[in-house]
């Protein structure tokens, strides 16, 4: 089997929720890019978040789950957008669904594009 070649990670200066970068123009718009995680909370998490919400304020518990779903989610998008020739995302949105108790989907999805400096 033939060796494959690791595309180059994607700048993260190039990823942004925005329609366009200054200096740059988009050189080919190569499509929607998504990456999307399915995460469930364990039983210990939540027990200990139930024990942080008798207290009020921030359940750290439930924001680090869900800054480690937004950030897998966000990483397999950025993967795909390079395995299909992108230099950067635009547009990127995220979106979460609950899809059974205490089992959440994360989606990061965006436009995968070619940079080009502009002249």
């Amino acid at each position: 089997m033939a060796e494959q070649q690791a595309r180059p990670a994607i700048d993260p200066r190039f990823v942004t929720t925005a329609f366009h970068i200054d200096g740059y123009r988009v050189a080919r718009n190569l499509g929607l890019v998504r990456g999307i995680t399915v995460r469930s909370r364990s039983i210990v998490g939540s027990i200990g978040a139930a024990f942080q919400q008798l207290g009020g304020g921030n359940i750290t518990l439930y924001t680090e789950l869900a800054e480690h779903a937004r950030e897998e989610a966000y990483q397999i998008m950025l993967q795909h957008a390079a395995a299909i020739g992108a230099n950067g995302v635009l547009g990127v949105r995220y979106d979460a669904t609950e899809m059974a108790q205490g089992v959440a989907e994360v989606l990061c999805y965006g436009t995968a594009v070619v940079f080009e400096l502009a002249t």
